[in-house]
């Protein structure tokens, strides 16, 4: 239980019976003499629960519990009084104490109301997480008709029972978030949060908000304590897609995690203990960048404890017609059409296109016929004009073009098609801005 108490008890005997009694219990419970030590540990490290006599010396309770209300607002504070102080603990429940209890007193008692704020608190996080994670699309169904393909679900299956982190690499579109959920949801830990961030998609300061959360006041802005993703994913698995994207100074608090199992918040001073498996996932070389100073190498080798390298759809062209299938029954629901299937032509340059996009591809090309198409079955017309141009250049004798070359120039007549609007193009391709920024930028240099 990774529930932490610290007691402020200047009565050694109280102190040491206290302290006996909440670790038989289960709990990590921690004792000091006075208000000012307790001030000190809860700056230093983080509590769950504070509980404090009102009179002691150097700094009674009530000045206490102003103080932690400052510093660190996110823990409650159980305030122990004589029976002839009261007003003091009403005025301490004024401040923001979450309860009270009267010397003397019934020793279960204290406990009960110790564990009323554990499940709060346990409740709270977990409203968190299903918040965070009720907005996902959970389905997990995958198309694995290639060798390929069956192999890497070979592999997810042998680690099921393993908290290993898992590296997934592949180019842009091929699936490697559906795999992250796979491998979450046949693990140990399926009952327990998955939560998932695109590091490409925040800037340094707001990435690392997002990761590790922030205190009141860490920044302009900052007007209550926040938790992150890493502190809500505890005990559950944390998908970091495009981690390549990650600054190295934020990699290194990642490596902290990993390695120590805890994190600082923004503008905290107190580590906070967890425990979350990752995956991460990216469509670069990070042995290139490594060499490039970009990514850290140790970090890397943590992450990769299990690599899983997954082939882009033109290496595994057995997938296509079966995807095709399954993205033709997920999206005609709401066409309110009745298409049964292809045409033979359609189906033949759908597999003979190399699909820059991926799967990601595949499905907006299949989408989009589904709207145009207006018969029974999915023709060629329904499909756009450039891959049907684009299977003709690729196979033109003495105009053979890699795939770099073909890739950017699909992109730019994507992006040519929408007047410019690099955030529509990369969605139509099925790639984030940074891909399609990658994609065209490395055809000019």
């Amino acid at each position: 239980m990774n529930f932490k108490i610290l007691i402020a008890e200047d009565e050694e005997i109280t102190l040491k019976h206290l302290i006996y009694s909440l670790q038989k219990e289960g709990y990590k419970v921690a004792g000091v003499r006075n208000g000012r030590e307790a001030l000190e540990r809860i700056e230093g490290a983080h509590f769950d629960v504070l509980v404090t006599d009102i009179r002691m010396p150097e700094m009674n309770g009530i000045e206490l519990l102003d103080r932690v209300r400052e510093k660190a607002p996110e823990v409650e504070v159980l305030v122990i009084t004589g029976f002839g102080s009261i007003g003091s603990a009403v005025d301490a429940m004024r401040k923001g104490a979450y309860d009270y209890i009267t010397k003397p007193f019934d020793l279960d008692e204290l406990i009960h109301r110790v564990k009323n704020i554990y499940n709060r608190k346990l409740l709270l996080k977990e409203n968190t997480a299903l918040k965070a994670f009720a907005g996902m699309n959970k389905e997990i169904s995958i198309i694995a008709k290639s060798e390929g393909m069956r192999k890497i679900l070979g592999v997810i299956e042998s680690i099921r029972d393993s908290d290993c982190n898992v590296l997934l690499t592949g180019e842009s579109g091929v699936g490697k978030s559906l795999l992250a959920k796979i491998i979450h949801f046949t693990s140990r830990r399926q009952g327990m949060p998955f939560l998932s961030i695109n590091c490409a998609t925040l800037t340094e300061e707001l990435l690392a908000s997002e990761l590790f959360g922030h205190e009141k006041g860490a920044f302009t802005g900052a007007i209550r304590t926040k938790q992150g993703l890493v502190e809500i994913a505890d005990t559950g698995t944390l998908f970091l897609d495009e981690i390549s994207e990650m600054a190295t100074n934020l990699q290194a608090k990642l490596l902290k995690v990993i390695e120590e199992g805890e994190f600082y918040r923004v503008g905290g001073t107190r580590p906070i203990k967890v425990d979350v498996r990752f995956i991460a996932a990216t469509n670069q070389n990070v042995r290139e960048l490594i060499a490039e100073g970009k990514f850290r190498e140790d970090l890397y080798y943590r992450l990769n404890v299990m690599e899983i390298s997954i082939p882009p759809l033109r290496d595994r062209k057995d997938d296509i017609e079966p995807l095709s299938t399954y993205f033709l029954r997920k999206h005609l629901p709401k066409s309110n059409k009745k298409i049964t299937g292809f045409t033979k032509e359609a189906k033949n340059i759908l597999l003979h296109y190399s699909f820059p996009g991926n799967v990601r591809e595949l499905e907006n090309i299949i989408e989009r016929a589904i709207i145009l198409e207006k018969g029974a079955v999915i023709t060629h017309e329904s499909l756009p004009q450039s891959i049907a141009l684009f299977q003709i250049e690729t196979i033109e004798p003495g105009k053979i073009k890699t795939i770099d070359e073909l890739s950017r120039e699909y992109a730019e007549k994507v992006l040519d098609m929408v007047g410019g609007n690099r955030s529509k193009a990369a969605e139509l391709l099925g790639i984030s801005r940074t891909s399609l920024w990658r994609v065209l930028k490395d055809g000019n240099e």
